[in-house]
């Protein structure tokens, strides 16, 4: 073989090699809920940072709602690792619902990429709302239980219905007794809210400042165990004399099968991402916390949290043994 057919060939090899480089660059993201909640600003935000900070070349993303994220979750089992470069996003939900029967799956059907942020969770209010203090909420539910109704963007029996049921339980009222009010995904959670079907939302900090944020909203107490430095205007359920605290993780799963090499490609990426300017925006913007676990970690974190939430929801009538 001649020079200069030696050289076509390997430029050949070198295109065909980047056009396969390119192809994986792509990372997909599996939302398993509808627009607007906090699984999908999870997922757009991470992307944001992302591309803004060039560690990926582009990001797509794909709302998968339906069967309380159930369907999104037997997606990633049937595709296997079949394609590359697709995680989920999910959070507490996945440990509530599988706990609770509402979905036949659980964090240990799929394989636990990353753990990125702690979120809180918020309880709000419409700008004209005559509801000004948590207080004056305890005060309602104290003289008629069934007088005022929470939105939450998942179904009865899940996590905006156990964080709300959980605050009100602290001031002694029996969480049971909540009126909550389910829909699909935060986006309609929050239409249900503005449009006056309820009184209140039981959300996670970043949806609600995005509504605070927008002039629409109030935010009249979070679930942190401390105030949040990012927004220290926010009173704490604790800060207002009510033991109760909630932390919701948000991380990413991969499917099934995933081989090892390739966790520790996307931890890799992500903690890199962790330390760029344009993460830093996007965390603060949303009132996050970092909270980085990797794989062994992070399905540690799992199984102890599905061990303490088994308990509560007992306690709340929840479930049953």
């Amino acid at each position: 073989m001649n020079i200069i057919n030696l050289l076509k060939k390997s430029a050949l090899a070198a295109v065909l090699a980047g056009f396969c480089h390119s192809a994986l660059a792509e990372l997909h993201i599996i939302i398993p809920g509808g627009p607007g909640g906090g699984w999908d600003t999870t997922a757009r935000s991470v992307g944001e940072a992302l591309m803004k900070s060039g560690l990926e070349s582009r990001t797509s993303f794909q709302n998968m709602s339906g069967g309380g994220g159930g369907r999104a979750i037997a997606y990633m089992i049937e595709i296997g690792n079949k394609k590359n470069d697709i995680l989920m996003v999910n959070s507490t939900p996945i440990v509530i619902r599988a706990l609770s029967g509402a979905i036949p799956y659980s964090h240990r059907d799929l394989t636990p990429v990353a753990n990125l942020i702690a979120d809180y969770g918020a309880f709000v209010v419409r700008n004209d709302s005559p509801l000004t203090s948590w207080q004056q909420v305890i005060e309602q539910l104290k003289a008629n239980p069934a007088g005022l109704k929470f939105a939450g963007g998942s179904a009865r029996g899940s996590m905006d219905h156990l964080v709300a049921a959980r605050a009100i339980a602290a001031a002694g009222i029996p969480g049971r007794n909540l009126r909550y009010i389910p829909y699909d995904a935060g986006g309609q959670a929050k239409a249900g809210l503005l449009s006056g079907e309820v009184e209140l939302l039981s959300t996670g900090l970043s949806e609600a400042l995005e509504l605070a944020n927008g002039g629409q909203a109030r935010i009249l107490a979070m679930t942190a165990e401390q105030p949040v430095a990012d927004y220290p205007d926010i009173p704490t359920l604790k800060s207002l004399g009510y033991d109760m605290s909630f932390t919701n993780w948000r991380g990413f799963f991969a499917a099934p099968g995933t081989p090892a090499e390739q966790i520790a490609a996307y931890n890799a990426t992500l903690q890199k991402m962790l330390q760029t300017p344009e993460w830093e925006s996007v965390r603060a913007r949303n009132g996050w916390l970092n909270l980085y676990q990797g794989p062994q970690e992070f399905a540690a974190a799992l199984a102890e949290q599905e061990q303490e939430l088994k308990q509560v929801m007992l306690d709340l009538g929840f479930i049953r043994n």
